[in-house]
């Protein structure tokens, strides 16, 4: 079989708001093992955000303060490969180090992919994944900008605070438009080319039967005469 990886990126602000949301409603990542060279991280390694049984009812400040919180810079850590960092064992390499070897393995795999799309530009993302893999939805996908996200109004030192939060997913995500927006013009391109291209292809062929036609009828009054030269 072949398998494709594929994935969708979102505006690391929007996402880490949501994210908050999603924790605040009483969401726990409980079930994710974390597994990283074959094992779980050690309570030392990843120390929890919270004592209870969830972290529900949480405000977005004990969510920017909590140290060992996975929703930082997520979506780095989720594309890169761990093992090159140590996985969760911060001591193997300075953190300026590891964070670099993080954003360019992300960065690498990313662009690997067969397919990645944003969520800020779903018509873009539908009409990449259609042409990447030649078929097509059934309706077309739809913007919604409404989310839980966006109705979380902030000011502007919270919405810095969670960019310096989230500063490898803010690189990321950078350069994860530019490369999809130059996809997107690539493939456009493309298809105008192609469909140049069948034009230039149907205006031959009829210029092809117009031309055996009017072969076919010059023939045709030439028997004509010669057939009355005869009976004359």
């Amino acid at each position: 079989r072949n398998f494709y990886y594929i994935t969708i990126l979102r505006d690391p602000v929007s996402r880490y708001l949501s994210e908050w949301r999603h924790v605040q409603r009483g969401a726990t990542w409980k079930a994710s093992l974390h597994v990283c060279d074959g094992r779980s991280p050690t309570t030392e390694e990843l120390p929890s955000c919270y004592t209870g049984d969830d972290w529900s009812g949480c405000s977005l400040q004990e969510f920017m303060d909590c140290p060992y919180n996975l929703a930082n810079n997520r979506q780095v850590r989720m594309l890169s490969d761990l093992s090159l960092v140590g996985c969760y064992n911060l001591s193997v390499m300075p953190e300026e180090q590891r964070n670099k070897v993080l954003l360019d393995s992300a960065k690498e795999n990313l662009k690997r992919m067969a397919f990645f799309g944003l969520t800020e530009f779903q018509r873009k993302t539908q009409y990449l994944f259609e042409k990447t893999f030649n078929m097509n939805f059934i309706s077309p996908f739809t913007q919604y900008n409404s989310t839980r996200a966006s109705s979380v109004e902030i000011d502007e030192q919270t919405q810095q605070r969670i960019e310096a939060l989230n500063f490898l997913d803010m690189e990321l995500y950078d350069y994860a438009k530019d490369l999809f927006l130059q996809r997107y013009q690539y493939m456009r391109q493309k298809e105008h080319q192609e469909a140049r291209r069948k034009r230039q292809e149907q205006r031959k062929i009829l210029r092809a039967k117009q031309a055996h036609l009017k072969e076919q009828g010059e023939n045709s009054s030439s028997t004509d005469y010669i057939g009355n030269v005869e009976r004359w």
